[in-house]
């Protein structure tokens, strides 16, 4: 079994907005409004991992034969950097917005981040999009933001304007950390989309719309001498699934269909919100199985009274996979889909010096395909499966996140 222990000490967190929908330097340009937003953050992440096994899927680091693993370094937690610039404007009786965002990371990766880009951890481009609408009717999203499943779940999670989890060992490359994603909930992605958001009525909203389709993919390469074996039938299958990470492809012959419904209430000091959603797309795996449906849903709480707050939410799907979209969802064996559930449960409390104090747990699990064995396939072929793959993705969190003025936070988790 393999374990990791992480603390994230002396993090400091400066946000120029404490989310997407708060203003941050507004500046009025003609018939358009300015909006420039922005986020900076810098972690001490100190790991030790234990246990000596390989997992496929698996988010713990290893150890080695003799002895446990540690590492340090300094980069970004959940959140990237980011510099945000939108503008609105009411036009024609319609409500129009843009959004562009560029989200450049802290991590060094070698030591020649101050003469060139290798070491800079990466620029990511996360949001680029349109809006237009009207408070009578709603509004339509054309472009690049975060998508509709699941989005609540990150967006409710303490780790957010944390550090959460990491992928293995790694404390210092990257341009993110995990957060909760893999250990709770299967992350939302940043998707090319086209959605329609009802307008607010009375606390209830909906979303629907089409994303660009995610492709099948692997945290661990683990497939990618499969299709060379004998007696492997599934080489095609093999191909697809071995691919390192998951992504938007252009090759899906049909986008993802995405949806949403909540309802946000307020009655004295009580507020919160309920909300549900889902996405299906064909599984696009090349050969028998690319018209197969990969489904998911999830259902999710968050009450808040008198400074404490709780969360709990469930997801549960069919060849969604775990950690990321699509991620191990399919055998490479024999192109089954492997079935996904999970969730995460988290409670916090607002100290009268404005400290949250918060403590989760949360868990990802993945089930062997139909057919599918423990066994690695032999070079004889006489035995196929998917070795030793992740059954469960499982961690704690406690965390305290102390304001020193409106806009920077410490964070110790």
């Amino acid at each position: 079994m393999n374990k990791n222990i992480k603390l994230a000490v002396a993090g400091a967190v400066l946000a120029l907005t404490a989310s997407a929908a708060n203003a941050g330097i507004v500046i009025p340009a003609g018939d358009w409004t300015l909006d420039v937003s922005g986020n900076v953050n810098a972690y001490d992440i100190y790991s030790k991992s234990k246990g000596t096994a390989t997992v496929a899927g698996g988010l713990a680091g290893n150890g080695s034969a003799t002895r446990d693993v540690t590492t340090s370094g300094i980069q970004n937690g959940l959140l990237p950097n980011f510099l945000s610039i939108g503008a609105k404007t009411r036009q024609n009786d319609l409500d129009v917005e843009f959004v562009i965002s560029l989200q450049p990371g802290t991590g060094a990766t070698n030591s020649l981040a101050q003469v060139g880009s290798a070491g800079n951890a990466g620029l990511n481009n996360r949001q680029s999009y349109l809006t237009f609408g009207d408070k009578s009717w709603g509004s339509v999203k054309l472009g690049k933001d975060l998508g509709v499943f699941a989005s609540d779940a990150i967006l409710n999670d303490m780790t957010l304007l944390g550090v959460g989890g990491t992928l293995g060992n790694s404390t210092s490359a990257g341009n993110t950390t995990l957060g909760r994603i893999g250990t709770g909930f299967i992350y939302a992605e940043w998707k090319p989309q086209i959605t329609y958001t009802t307008p607010n009525m009375s606390g209830f909203q909906a979303t629907v719309g089409i994303s660009q389709a995610m492709n099948a993919g692997s945290l661990a390469n683990r497939a990618a001498a499969a299709a060379t074996v004998a007696g492997d039938t599934n080489a095609a299958v093999d191909a697809v699934v071995a691919r390192n990470l998951s992504k938007t492809g252009a090759a899906q012959s049909n986008p993802a269909y995405e949806g949403k419904a909540s309802y946000s209430f307020s009655a004295n000091d009580v507020t919160g919100k309920v909300w549900v959603s889902g996405l299906a797309q064909k599984s696009g795996i090349s050969g028998a199985n690319d018209e197969q449906m990969v489904y998911v849903g999830d259902i999710g709480a968050n009450v808040n009274v008198a400074g404490f707050g709780l969360t709990g939410y469930y997801y549960s799907g069919q060849g969604i996979g775990t950690t990321g979209q699509m991620l191990d969802g399919y055998s490479a064996f024999n192109g089954n889909a492997r079935d996904s559930d999970g969730g995460y449960v988290q409670a916090t409390y607002v100290l009268p010096t404005k400290t949250k104090v918060g403590v989760s747990w949360g868990i990802s699990n993945l089930d062997l395909a139909s057919g599918e064995t423990t066994a690695k396939t032999t070079v004889a072929g006489t035995a196929a499966g998917a070795g030793l793959l992740v059954k469960e993705n499982e961690m704690w969190t406690v965390g305290v996140y102390h304001p020193l003025t409106k806009h920077l936070n410490l964070v110790d988790e």
